[in-house]
């Protein structure tokens, strides 16, 4: 047996023997509060799983991604983006299928890419309190999105009755990709007045797996190779602030947020640009007042982003026939000039600005009773455009979205009723106005003898009725019953709506090039628009069973579900062309689509003693997600998969021990060519001390140096000649992060 699987087995069979021992000592064992991830709800609303800043403590040395984070959810995975931009899946729904809000404010990702989702603006020192919904929704919190709903929220300001100044300063290393970065926060209050801002800036190399898996190094620029074991276009820079200001007048609360995020640099090694440029300005305008018969809420925001695209350090920059062996040329020469064509690599710009407005009323009607009233209005709008570069990109501009605009106006109602002290309903209904638009468009070049057609398809695209509309009904219904002292039970009915996005709506070109640049997925094809796409509608039937001690020192909580979705967006081939084994254009497409599964979720005490508090916790999820008018796998969804938690605390340590689990990942999306992957096991290992202003932590991440792929990571396309559909190796996966140390502090003053 060799050292590694000597490791594995011993790592079960500590596992193992500590589930054992306390499966039969339980009953003599001492029992004090444990640290669990909370479940709240108000009142009888759909609950939702919550975790605070404070319990996310060992994990934001361990991270630069938010979305990370999330994965201790049962039900919640990741897929794999940037190093910042990891998109959160809800039981395999994510993207624009997940409503995310940062502080009230709906955040819209603006790339063809989706490079700058809404968590990618929030560093995971600067989360508050995240609440997760998964699935069937409040309409409150719901709204356009099918999978559920994200809510990331800062701590509420804190007023006192003498003035206070207190700060923190923190930051981490971690050693496989060379990650380091800071963190700031300074905050002054008084009696009225509260003013705080907060920074981080973090940047990383690229990262390596645990092994070769791959057999190319080439990295399409000469003189620079990329080791066989290192997953290429993976570094990042970011750098994000916030000032928050907040005045508190009786019952009024009123805070202003000014943020701002500037990120020169983030790889995608699952996409074939790089971002070069992301700059994000947003305003945060919000109003709370307490009221004899309940609460009033109103916010106003607005965020700006510029956002820009070209091949980064890791691929081939150089294009064209005077550019042999992907060596630089000059002068720029397009396609046409006899003496030869040079392209500087492809410029990709976008520019949006999202403006929103909320405003609800909470209404106890009784002590037994409260009723919720609310509207939202949302508007994107949104230029992304391609200029000149050389060969076929020119000698014009590119409008691969032009005067794009999406709107939606919803408005709610909720109410909430406890018919007696053990039954609790909620029901609401929500109606939602989308309106889309764009303005015509244009190829680099508006030639018939341009490459791709670009001048028959725009010239298609310009006459046809670009000016959409849906009218999106949502309703909710829950009901829990308190069982016995111990057993809890729900049941939640929800249809939920979502219209297309921008991308998958407007993208109008069906030249190879052009549409390998539009993808969402990041699973290495191209991708064409569709004005005909129809909302998705998801009806959903779910349920919960919560048991817990009397003590509440032990929970279990089993949840399955099953979602119908008619009018899925899934794909189809975009023309002829398509074969398997290769990379193609693929084309938007409503299709029928099912998904069921269970998520679990165990928490427990094994011991306190002179030694400290032993707890362990155990989440585990199942997901069949089919397309049913093809029977294929939807893209990008879990297999069954689970995470175990061991955990100590004495004294001011605070320790852990967790085994990541997977399945192998059988049911493929073959329209997108999705590979397999095996199964595997990961550990980490988690040290942390903590005194009256200092906390340190440390630990290892694949703790035993696995080699793994990752079941939602697409495709790896981070190297080489990435302007080519196919010039680039095909079935090549994603692997995860080899071995990592990492180091922390946070200093509080």
């Amino acid at each position: 047996m060799s050292l590694q699987s000597s490791l594995h087995f011993a790592t079960f069979a500590i596992s193992s023997s500590t589930l054992a021992f306390y499966l039969v000592c339980q009953p003599v064992l001492a029992a004090t509060d444990i640290e669990h991830i909370e479940i709240e709800g108000k009142a009888a609303g759909a609950k939702s799983w919550s975790v605070t800043a404070e319990q996310l403590q060992n994990q934001i040395a361990a991270t630069s991604d938010t979305a990370a984070l999330l994965s201790r959810f049962a039900g919640v995975t990741v897929k794999q983006a940037g190093a910042v931009s990891g998109l959160p899946s809800i039981r395999g729904l994510a993207d624009d299928r997940v409503r995310i809000q940062v502080d009230g404010m709906d955040q819209v990702a603006a790339c063809p890419n989706h490079m700058n989702p809404p968590l990618s603006y929030l560093a995971p020192s600067a989360v508050g309190k995240i609440r997760v919904f998964a699935g069937v929704t409040p309409v409150s919190v719901g709204g356009d999105s099918i999978g559920g709903s994200i809510v990331s929220e800062s701590l509420a300001p804190e007023f006192s009755a003498t003035p206070k100044s207190s700060g923190a300063l923190g930051g981490f290393y971690r050693s496989n990709n060379q990650a380091r970065g800071t963190d700031v926060k300074l905050s002054h209050s008084a009696q009225k007045y509260f003013v705080q801002y907060s920074g981080n800036w973090s940047k990383g190399n690229n990262y390596h797996a645990a092994a070769d898996f791959k057999t190319q190094s080439a990295s399409g620029r000469p003189g620079h190779s990329i080791a066989l074991d290192e997953v290429a276009s993976t570094g990042f820079e970011t750098q994000n602030h916030l000032l928050r200001l907040a005045h508190q007048q009786g019952a009024d609360l009123l805070e202003l947020q000014l943020g701002y995020q500037q990120m020169p640099y983030q790889g995608f090694a699952n996409q074939r640009m790089d971002l070069l440029q992301n700059q994000q300005h947003r305003a945060n305008l919000s109003w709370q007042r307490d009221t004899g018969f309940g609460q009033l809420k109103s916010r106003l925001y607005r965020e700006n982003v510029e956002h820009q695209m070209d091949f980064g350090p890791d691929r081939q920059f150089w294009y064209g026939s005077l550019a042999v062996m992907g060596k630089a040329c000059e002068p720029v020469r397009f396609h046409g000039d006899p003496a030869g064509t040079c392209a500087a690599g492809m410029p990709m710009n976008s520019e949006s600005a999202n403006s929103g407005f909320h405003f609800s009323g909470d209404v106890d009607l009784s002590r037994d009773s409260l009723l919720r009233l609310g509207t939202d209005w949302q508007q994107l709008k949104l230029d992304d455009y391609w200029t000149a570069s050389g060969g076929a990109m020119g000698p014009g501009t590119f409008l691969n979205i032009n005067q794009g605009e999406r709107s939606r106006f919803a408005v709610f109602a909720e109410h909430e009723l406890a018919i007696n002290e053990d039954w609790l309903v909620q029901y609401g209904v929500r109606h939602e106005r989308v309106e889309r638009n764009a303005g015509p468009v244009s190829g680099y070049s508006t030639s018939s003898t341009a490459m791709g057609m670009q001048a028959l398809q725009a010239a298609q695209f310009n006459q046809a009725e670009r000016k959409l509309s849906d009218d999106n009904l949502d309703l909710s219904l829950v009901s829990r019953y308190q069982l016995t002292k111990q057993f809890e039970f729900e049941l939640a009915l929800a249809q939920k709506n979502r219209s297309a996005n921008l991308y998958e709506t407007y993208v109008w070109s069906g030249w190879a090039m052009a549409a390998s640049m539009n993808n969402l997925v990041g699973d290495g094809n191209g991708y064409v628009g569709n004005l005909q796409l129809r909302p998705e509608r998801a009806r959903l039937l779910a349920a919960s069973l919560n048991w817990h001690s009397l003590d509440q020192k032990q929970q279990l909580l089993v949840r399955p579900y099953i979602t119908r979705v008619d009018n899925y967006i899934d794909a189809v081939a975009a023309n002829s062309s398509w074969q398997a084994g290769q990379f193609n254009i693929l084309r938007y497409q409503n299709q029928q689509a099912e998904l069921k599964g269970v998520d679990l979720s165990l928490q427990t005490e094994l011991a306190q003693n002179q030694n400290g508090r032993w707890q362990f916790s155990a989440i585990g999820s199942y997901l069949d997600a089919r397309n049913t008018d093809t029977g294929a796998g939807l893209y990008q969804t879990p297999p069954l998969h689970g995470r175990l938690t061991l955990s100590h605390a004495t004294g001011g340590w605070d320790n852990s021990l967790e085994w990541q689990l997977s399945k192998s990942k059988t049911r493929l999306s073959d329209i997108r060519g999705e590979q397999a992957t095996p199964g595997y096991g990961i550990v980490a290992l988690r040290l942390s001390h903590s005194w009256s202003q200092l906390r340190v932590d440390a630990g290892i991440e694949n703790l035993f140096d696995t080699l793994y792929y990752l079941p939602q990571g697409g495709a790896y396309t981070a190297q080489g000649m990435t302007m080519s559909l196919n010039g680039i190796p095909f079935g090549i996966r994603m692997p995860g992060m080899g071995r990592s140390f990492y180091a922390g502090f946070n200093y509080s003053f």
